[in-house]
């Protein structure tokens, strides 16, 4: 019997991969590179984003909210800025790097806002970063509807000129991708393991995310370094908001990517480490870009695709919970193990069902074992010669003259 409904592996990753690069020989430059490298470059910011939360020991569900926030903090502000700047080269410089920084203060700023209400009011970050997503994308589209809806058009801002935006030195237009993007995620990558790893500030982000009893013995502000991490993670996601706008849209509309998700798988993946999202978000880039190409020529539906992602976050994250496992079966386990001494098992013997000693069963003869494996008996001698030598002193006149001298004159 032919199951007609099963599909190639083979050929399905075969499609995924040139659905994602392409024909690299002949056109390294080709349009599924610059999808592939648009997808990348966003979830780097958001992988950052989520890592450096975890790392500090806060869980930052709300890497989409940020996001939405600081796309629409750029785009408004770049707007706002093209008065000053109508053209030219400096506008092509000036406006990009304004966005960005508007970016990473609204990011940062409403990635603050979980921060202060975990380390003031003893808020559960999931909880109010997770109710914080909706009310970024609910409250950004009251705005834009209002206040900053472009005329004639759906909810969504002016677009920006394209001398105000990033552009495309390797590839042709339209293919939404800049290096020059993708190089700033890359400095940040660096800047952010630097501050991690090299930085007094970094190293009580990690300290208070691992030990927060011991970094506030050390002398760590607990409060503030959870303010400041969350509005550090924010801004990493605004700046990925900011660059999804300058990149990708051109302005701000409704139906934001889902990158700040995207982006917590991208930092498990990378095991919290900033060097590690990078190759992280490269290989969720070409998942979601070859997608498309499976689903087109060999007929698979992509949601396929994303069972395939959360396959390999589930398997990244195993090791995890066995050793999380491991924490409650392994003491019971070690209770029930019986002790051993060079090979040779340890018993205790009971009296009842208290245990008094530890028994060593060598051969036929059973022996008791004290504290530091001598045998019991040994000790019992040593105690026993100590009290003969106590009563020795005790009996002789001048051992007792002199016990009654110290114990206070006269007393024996």
């Amino acid at each position: 019997m032919v199951l007609t409904s099963c599909y190639d592996p083979v050929e399905v990753y075969i499609q995924l991969f040139f659905g994602a690069y392409g024909n690299l020989l002949s056109d390294p430059f080709n349009f599924s590179v610059a999808l592939t490298l648009k997808e990348t470059t966003v979830l780097v910011f958001t992988g950052l984003s989520v890592a450096v939360a975890f790392r500090a020991g806060m869980f930052n569900i709300g890497s989409q909210g940020q996001l939405v926030v600081g796309a629409l903090a750029s785009a408004l502000a770049v707007a706002a800025a093209i008065p000053l700047f109508p053209s030219g080269a400096l506008g092509s410089v000036l406006l990009p790097a304004t966005g960005l920084l508007v970016g990473a203060l609204g990011g940062g700023a409403y990635g603050a806002i979980p921060g202060a209400l975990k380390a003031y009011a003893d808020a559960n970050e999931v909880i109010t970063t997770i109710m914080l997503n909706f009310v970024a994308t609910l409250v950004a589209f009251v705005l834009v509807s209002q206040f900053f809806q472009a005329p004639g058009q759906a909810v969504q801002t002016v677009e920006l000129p394209g001398y105000a935006t990033f552009q495309s030195l390797l590839f042709g237009a339209g293919s939404d991708f800049s290096i020059v993007a993708l190089a700033v995620g890359g400095l940040l990558v660096a800047a952010i393991y630097y501050l991690l790893e090299q930085t007094s500030a970094g190293y009580d982000f990690v300290t208070s995310g691992l030990q927060p009893e011991a970094a506030e013995y050390g002398g760590v502000d607990a409060e503030r370094t959870v303010v400041a991490s969350m509005a550090l993670s924010g801004a990493l996601a605004g700046v990925g908001g900011a660059v999804w706008v300058l990149m990708v849209a051109g302005r701000w509309q409704t139906g934001v990517p889902a990158f700040g998700f995207d982006g917590i798988t991208v930092s498990i993946l990378a095991a919290n480490n900033p060097l590690g999202v990078f190759p992280a978000a490269l290989l969720f880039g070409t998942l979601k870009s070859g997608s498309i190409a499976v689903q087109l020529s060999a007929g698979v539906p992509k949601q396929l695709v994303g069972v395939l992602r959360g396959l390999i976050v589930l398997f990244v994250a195993m090791p995890e919970f066995f050793r999380l496992l491991g924490r409650y079966v392994t003491p019971a386990e070690r209770s029930a193990r019986p002790a051993t001494d060079g090979g040779r098992t340890l018993e205790p013997r009971r009296n009842g069902s208290r245990p008094v000693a530890l028994e060593r069963t060598e051969g036929d003869r059973t022996e008791p074992v004290g504290n530091n494996g001598a045998a019991s008996g040994e000790k019992s001698d040593d105690r026993g010669e100590a009290s003969d030598d106590r009563g020795g002193a005790g009996s002789d006149g001048e051992g007792s003259e002199e016990a009654a001298e110290r114990n206070g004159g006269g007393r024996s």
